[in-house]
């Protein structure tokens, strides 16, 4: 669970990313508010925004992030693109991360509540 200061702005930016990794929207409950992302073919790994359980203002993590599987590395490079356009910050652009392995395609970036996030690719190009 990643926690969010406004959830409706979380929405807006977390479907379409979502969306665009092919990660598919399994609920949302505006009351609560939450909504949730489940990966196929399994049902986990489960991603889901909301504001913290204990209702104390969220604060986004130092030494934290989510990181999503990229099919491609084109589809690292539209989601980073993406991200930013929909509100996101850049914290590192797309491209080759040798140092965790050779075919290691990454781009990092935070949401608008401060989240950091990574989308990657293993394959080779």
């Amino acid at each position: 669970m990643v926690g969010v200061t406004d959830f409706d702005r979380a929405l807006a930016f977390y479907k379409p990313v979502l969306d665009a990794l092919g990660v598919r929207f399994r609920f949302q409950e505006s009351d609560r508010p939450w909504a949730g992302w489940q990966s196929a073919p399994d049902p986990r790994p489960l991603f889901i925004i909301g504001r913290p359980f204990n209702q104390l203002p969220h604060d986004a993590g130092n030494g934290q992030m989510v990181a999503f599987l990229a099919r491609s590395r084109a589809q690292v490079d539209l989601v980073h693109a993406l991200a930013l356009r929909l509100g996101g910050t850049c914290e590192g652009k797309p491209g080759l991360r040798p140092e965790y392995h050779a075919n290691y395609y990454g781009a990092y970036f935070r949401d608008p509540d401060g989240n950091k996030l990574c989308v990657a690719c293993h394959e080779a190009a």
